[in-house]
């Protein structure tokens, strides 16, 4: 059962996170046995983190860096994961597309995936985005779900929360701390309570703010338009976003979709922006929405896992394409026992289409998960040796692998931890690899990266304390020295979440 998260997490919602004190520590990246330290981070200090600052305002500082990330561990101990490698990596390969065109130049940004079947997207100071289950389901076509995507990242370049400290300070930071906490509670599970606590604590200041916050998502909409159209994206699929959510709206009886919250559409904004988007060409149309619609398949999946069939049923209405059709089809076949057909359906779609990488990687999934593990490596194998760069062939490859031989298991999910510093899964297989391969300090270490990534600082804490020991009995001088520096950023690290 998929749980309620939350309202959604805008501009004028999360200027108090600005305020914060900047001292504190992040969490930097995984350093596995054998590797360097970066220069920036042996040197301490930010621990290698540094301002993105430019002359102009549209970029991200330090500060906002560190924050988002801290406040994004809090939002991974509260909200329900949506724990889909081959969906990640399809959002962020969107987030990358649009970066370039949002003002945001080569920001860092993390993508979080939330299980809730909520039409919800939200922008985090420091480059986070978070996109529901749910916005695939109400998204028919790529351009619409990146058109809510750009204007999220709009948010970000126009730095509507740094601007909006200023004016938060004048009037009630306590309100905007109760509004957040009852975000997070509703993130939790609170559900209806949490939703009441935040939405309360909105009304103390939303009347001052509204003029402001409308101001605000005007110049995400127009930074948004113009990403999308630069990317390759028709921009008046915002427009068409935008009368969906009314529609939705008025079908419900009022009840506004969960982020229309903090993102109202009114006629005048949706006037607005087709007069924009008329104005706007597209100079590369891009030609990607298969690849949307495989993925849109697997969010469906998961949000109707109980009766398959609604999602089978809500491709056909929507008119979905065949080859989407026929690989939701084979993921239904996977799950009901049916392996060798799900898989000769896999590899037909992966023969005709054989630059998205989603399909064999899907493939060798299924084979994984039926228990075939030697052809699940083959397979990962196979597909890493012409797209060495795929995350999720890689963490598929460690997976079975420890089923197989756990020091290259380890090997290849250090790489992978290494080259994903913010994904908790990938240091949840490391920490399992470690173990297995009779690294006991690495794996200790590993599992405390894994509890700091998702806001378990504490617990994090006592396990950096467990591997140090280990590390010391062992005689591993490397790893109690790194042990340790890692204790104290993580120390630091806790001072930043307490804020929270």
């Amino acid at each position: 059962m998929l749980r309620r998260t939350g309202t959604c997490l805008t501009a004028c919602a999360l200027s108090l996170v600005l305020a914060l004190p900047a001292q504190a520590q992040s969490p930097g990246r995984y350093e596995a046995p054998g590797l360097t330290r970066s220069p920036e981070v042996a040197a301490g200090g930010d621990y290698g983190l540094p301002s993105l600052t430019r002359g102009d305002s549209q970029a991200i500082s330090g500060e906002e860096y560190r924050l988002g990330r801290a406040w994004l561990r809090q939002f991974r101990a509260r909200a329900p994961e949506w724990q889909d490698a081959i969906a990640q990596d399809y959002v962020e390969s969107l987030v990358a597309r649009l970066l370039p065109h949002s003002g945001l130049g080569d920001a860092r940004t993390a993508v979080t995936l939330v299980e809730s079947r909520l039409l919800n997207a939200f922008a985090v100071p420091g480059g986070v985005i978070g996109v529901n289950a749910g916005l695939f389901a109400f998204a028919e076509h790529e351009a619409e779900l990146a058109s809510v995507v750009a204007h999220e990242l709009g948010h970000l370049s126009q730095r509507h929360y740094a601007r909006g400290q200023a004016r938060a300070e004048q009037t009630q930071i306590p309100a905007m701390a109760a509004m957040l906490a009852g975000m997070l509670l509703a993130a939790g599970g609170g559900g209806d309570a949490g939703i009441a606590a935040a939405m309360g604590s909105q009304a103390a200041v939303i009347q001052d703010q509204l003029s402001y916050s409308r101001r605000f998502e005007q110049e995400a909409d127009r930074v948004g338009l113009q990403a999308m159209a630069d990317a390759g994206y028709e921009p008046g699929a915002m427009v068409e976003m935008f009368r969906a959510m009314q529609r939705m709206m008025s079908l419900q009886g009022g009840n506004p979709p969960e982020f229309l919250l903090t993102h109202p559409v009114t006629e005048s904004r949706i006037s607005d922006t087709q007069a924009r988007a008329n104005q706007v060409s597209v100079a590369t149309p891009r030609d990607g929405d298969l690849h949307y619609q495989l993925v849109r398949a697997r969010a469906l999946l998961t949000i109707h896992e109980r009766d398959p069939q609604q999602a089978s049923t809500r491709l056909a209405q929507d008119q979905a394409p065949e080859a989407a059709r026929r690989y939701l089809a084979a993921l239904i076949d996977a799950r009901a026992g049916r392996t060798d057909r799900a898989l000769d359906a896999l590899d037909a779609l992966a023969r005709s289409q054989p630059d998205l990488a989603m399909l064999p990687a899907s493939a060798a999934q299924v084979a994984f998960e039926a228990g075939r593990i030697d052809e699940a490596i083959t397979r990962s194998r196979r597909q890493l040796r012409l797209m060495p760069d795929y995350a999720p062939a890689s963490r598929l490859l460690g997976e079975a692998l420890l089923q197989r031989d756990p020091n290259e298991a380890y090997r290849v999910l250090r790489d992978l931890a290494d080259a994903r510093p913010e994904d908790p899964q990938a240091f949840t297989l490391l920490a399992e690899a470690a173990g297995r391969s009779g690294r006991e300090a690495w794996g200790h270490l590993a599992r405390a990266e894994q509890l700091q990534l998702t806001g378990r600082i504490d617990r994090a804490i006592r396990q950096l304390e467990v591997a140090k020991e280990v590390a010391e009995r062992e005689g591993d001088g490397a790893a109690a020295s790194h042990i340790e520096r890692r204790r104290e950023d993580f120390i630091g690290y806790r001072e930043t979440l307490e804020k929270f």
